[in-house]
């Protein structure tokens, strides 16, 4: 658990130095750049093991990450394009959102199976997610 804490803080301070010198802008730019590409990498390297048959969470591993990549990469070049207009309500981040949800989906079907149970009742977390976003909509 040290290792993690470490380089949290270590992120956290440059994350906090770059904000100081250049800006919250392209502080904020510059991490998301790097998330969707390391995401990507990571997603790729999921994608090979699944191939390899090395583990059997590595297919909801690539698409929850290659999910956070594709969401993260299009908000990173909605930014880095200036806010384009055809970005704004274009309808492909809910097919980018759509790769997420697989991969949280395979999780939870994992994750079901690794109690030993049977069945499609990995949906029930999927579904209250749903209901409760939906809520949460038309709540505010």
């Amino acid at each position: 658990m040290t290792q993690p804490i470490i380089i949290l803080v270590a992120v956290s301070v440059a994350f906090l130095v770059s904000n100081t010198f250049i800006g919250f802008d392209r502080s904020y730019a510059i991490g998301y750049g790097a998330l969707a590409l390391m995401a990507a990498m990571v997603s790729l390297t999921f994608l090979w093991l699944w191939v390899r048959r090395a583990t059997p969470l590595a297919m909801g591993m690539f698409f929850g990450w290659a999910g956070a990549a594709s969401v993260i990469g299009w908000w990173w070049l909605f930014y880095l394009h200036g806010h384009p207009h055809w970005m704004v309500e274009d309808p492909v981040p809910f097919v980018l959102l759509s790769v997420y949800f697989v991969g949280a989906i395979l999780h939870f079907k994992v994750i079901w199976q690794s109690f030993g149970v049977q069945g499609s009742g990995y949906f029930v977390p999927v579904v209250a997610s749903f209901l409760l976003s939906i809520l949460a909509q038309f709540a505010i």
